[in-house]
């Protein structure tokens, strides 16, 4: 009879060599789906990103042009509350004061230039109801606008609002004057004088101070250069407002001035702009279908991807199987073939 090292050896060699194979092959496959696996989710993760900073790029206008619109909209039912309170004294106070800068600034050979330095003080203090320097708000019907107006034409007051050019009459109306309010157009941020290029003569806006709303009939549009500043001058008899900001929209190299004429106020006439009296911007209808598709993408990338994740799990669970499967067929194949040698022994000795 053999010696049962020999026997165990063989037995050993047989069996060990089939399972040792199998047990490489898996070793050797589950770090590549761990990697896949990894490398699946580092792209989700930066495909996310994207469309997160794609989407906040895209919403970034009209929710920022909300915000300031809802922001003026405040500042002006307080500045309305403010003056419902004042006293008649302290109105004609205001009143007065006004006048008189608008007196002084007549007598200056160049306001736009000698306002800011020997009227400051006045100009700043004059129709300064709240502290805020606000001194009113304009509106627009025919392009939807309703927003604030400020002392000043400073980035601070443009950014967000309208601003009184400093050496302009105060916009209170009278004969010989002509107050000029400025707005940036093209903001990101916030409307403002965007659609400004899209009023046409006989278009009437309404500009508010203290209690009192005076109404301004286009009659003239002009594109001038920067320092061109003789239309913004005043005529004798005339009470003018011209609505300025800059043109061509993104370039910016010209001023577009809209003038209008004071006419009669209608008794009882809403001047105040509703949401209902213009059409929805293309920057509002935008951001409104887009955001849905963006929505429905990101879903169908996340049940993507819980999808390839079942189905890896799923071929994990199956290699597994088929490992287990190999491994006993290599055992039964090993115990056959030792059997069948064992037989063969015995049928030699015997």
């Amino acid at each position: 009879m053999a010696p049962p090292l020999a026997f165990s050896k063989e037995q050993y060699s047989n069996r060990e060599k089939p399972m040792s194979d199998e047990m490489n092959t898996a070793t050797k496959a589950k770090p590549q789906k761990k990697k896949k696996k990894k490398k699946g989710t580092v792209t989700t993760v930066i495909f996310v990103v994207i469309l997160i900073i794609g989407l906040s790029v895209l919403l970034y206008p009209t929710v920022s042009d909300y915000i300031n619109s809802l922001h003026s909209s405040r500042a002006i039912v307080q500045y309305d509350a403010y003056v419902e309170k004042m006293s008649d004294e302290e109105y004609e106070a205001y009143m007065s004061q006004a006048e008189q800068y608008n007196e002084e600034l007549r007598e200056l050979s160049f306001p736009f230039v000698e306002a800011e330095t020997q009227l400051h003080s006045q100009y700043a203090s004059a129709l300064n109801v709240d502290g805020t320097s606000l001194i009113g708000y304009v509106s627009i019907p025919s392009i939807g606008v309703e927003i604030p107006v400020y002392h000043g034409t400073s980035d601070a007051v443009l950014n967000s609002a309208a601003g009184h050019l400093e050496g302009s009459s105060l916009p209170i109306g009278g004969e010989s004057r002509h107050a000029v309010i400025s707005a940036h157009r093209g903001l990101p941020s916030a409307k403002l004088f965007t659609d400004l290029d899209k009023v046409s003569v006989g278009d009437l806006f309404y500009v508010t101070v203290l209690n009192q709303t005076l109404t301004y009939e286009v009659d003239q549009i002009l594109i001038v250069e920067p320092t061109q500043m003789e239309a913004l001058a005043v005529t004798e008899g005339k009470d003018y407002v011209t609505l300025q900001t800059c043109t061509p929209y993104g370039i910016n190299t010209h001023r577009l001035l809209v003038r209008g004429h004071r006419v009669e106020t209608e008794e009882g006439g809403d001047v105040h702009v509703h949401a209902d009296a213009y059409q929805v911007p293309v920057y509002i209808i935008i951001p409104a279908i887009a955001i849905p598709t963006l929505i429905i993408v990101l879903i169908l990338m996340i049940i993507s991807t819980l999808g390839r994740s079942k189905y890896a799990r799923y071929d994990e669970e199956i290699s597994l199987d088929t490992f287990r499967a190999d491994e006993q067929r290599a055992a039964k194949r090993a115990e056959k073939k030792l059997a069948k040698k064992k037989k063969n022994k015995e049928q030699n000795e015997e």
